[in-house]
């Protein structure tokens, strides 16, 4: 009787300290490595507030901004790989930053445990709205017969919307001035004011602007047209082919983050998308839902990390 008294304690004992330990048994820190306010941001709360509900426990956003993404990156690699610190990261701190800051020592594409993409975002191609130019053909030509006319602004050296300005630029063969700015509001402020030509600005924020008749758009990043900006052509439509470009989030943890808690996190991201409400929050920003799992992210990355590094090296671009 006492062998069986013992058998039942040991087995009560060791299915209490399984429900105990389940993932997850407590709050999740989701890190975001842009400021409050911003689109990644965002996207970032609306994204924990329904990933809570599927885990059923708060999803807590700790914004960690610097370095384009880089510092939230940098403590996400050297958290503990236990689950309850995420990184909600958005593309260009894998894909751009480590290309372009030597002061970066993460590897994008080895040191982290990867659970998927979110989804992906359209950035979009704005001009001041008194310029003359009403089409990408009409901006190239102009910019190729008024030489050091016509300048792009940014949110900085580097930021994503840097890159595919000097990539249209690479890919029609014309010179056109960056102007960077430290964010993307202002750059945008200047575009409203024509103090600059243009910008690229993700879809989401640059749609008020749109409607308000504060500035025009010429095209879209992405191979197919956003839905929330359905008379916009894309870029391939405006003649350039091989113009197809769209950024992404993505949910990464640390080094070494146990099989059963990615698969649980997979399965949460899975359930996430499905609930409408969630998506008609996202695609009414202007976003494009695209949950995939680990192996396809890796491959994007990886992917894009020879794109990015191709026009990187011919633009000669590189900040501390």
């Amino acid at each position: 009787m006492l062998r069986i008294f013992l058998a039942a304690v040991m087995l009560v004992l060791a299915n209490g300290s399984a429900l105990a330990d389940a993932y997850p048994s407590r709050p999740v820190r989701l890190l975001v490595g842009y400021a409050p306010g911003g689109p990644v941001d965002t996207a970032a709360r609306i994204y924990a507030d329904y990933l809570g509900r599927v885990l059923k426990q708060p999803v807590i956003v700790d914004n960690r901004a610097g370095a384009s993404g880089a510092i939230a990156a940098g403590m996400t690699v050297s958290a503990k790989p236990d689950g309850y610190t995420l990184y909600f990261v958005a593309s260009p701190t894998m894909t751009m930053t480590p290309l372009i800051q030597r002061s970066v020592s993460f590897k994008p594409a080895q040191d982290f445990s990867y659970v998927g993409l979110i989804t992906d975002y359209t950035n979009v191609l704005l001009i001041n709205k008194d310029f003359p130019a009403r089409n990408v053909d009409e901006l190239v030509s102009y910019a190729r017969k008024h030489p050091g006319e016509v300048s792009f602004g940014s949110a900085g050296v580097g930021a994503s919307n840097h890159l595919s300005a000097e990539l249209l630029a690479q890919m029609t063969g014309v010179k056109m001035l960056h102007v960077p700015y430290k964010g993307n509001a202002p750059a945008m402020a200047d575009v409203i004011s024509g103090k600059v030509t243009f910008m690229f600005d993700i879809t989401g924020t640059a749609i008020g602007h749109i409607r308000g008749g504060k500035v025009r758009a010429l095209a879209v990043t992405s191979k197919t047209r956003n839905p929330a900006l359905p008379n916009v052509p894309t870029l391939v439509e405006s003649g350039l082919k091989q113009y197809d470009l769209t950024g992404w989030y993505a949910l990464v943890g640390p080094p070494g983050l146990p099989a059963d808690v990615t698969d649980r996190l997979v399965k949460a991201q899975q359930a996430v998308v499905q609930d409408a409400a969630y998506r008609e929050r996202m695609v009414d920003g202007g976003y494009d839902l695209n949950v995939s799992g680990p192996a396809a992210l890796q491959e994007r990355i990886k992917k894009e990390l020879a794109l990015w590094g191709n026009v990187v090296k011919t633009a000669n671009i590189e900040v501390e």
